[in-house]
């Protein structure tokens, strides 16, 4: 699902970056919404993206035909943060997800390239 940050004015309109939204907003149950059930929100959408990115992690390294070892070793990070990702502790970030992108589309050019 698509994050979209949304905004109430005080007429009662939803707008996301200036504009308009239009779609399925059930107003009541916006309203209803309270702060703790914005948290448990917030932070089960933060979990299932630690799971999805320590999925990706893990098909990646597979993909390559490493063991966490030799892959941690190859791309030049340690043995921990590759567990870590794995494990959905820590989710790569910056050069290291651009790294796992190049190494999901092409692996053999981008374990070529870091030989």
């Amino acid at each position: 699902m698509k994050l979209v940050r949304a905004t109430l004015t005080p007429e009662g309109k939803v707008k996301s970056a200036g504009k308009a939204l239009r779609g399925r907003i059930a107003a009541g149950k916006l309203d209803a919404t309270g702060e703790a059930e914005i948290g448990r929100q917030i932070a089960t959408d933060a979990a299932q993206g630690r799971r999805d990115a320590a999925t990706y992690a893990r098909r990646v390294r597979k993909r390559t035909g490493l063991t966490q070892a030799a892959f941690a070793d190859r791309i030049g990070v340690p043995l921990d943060t590759v567990r870590n990702w794995e494990q959905g502790k820590r989710s790569p970030a910056g050069p290291a997800r651009a790294l796992l992108r190049v190494l999901d589309r092409s692996p053999k050019a981008a374990l070529a390239a870091l030989e």
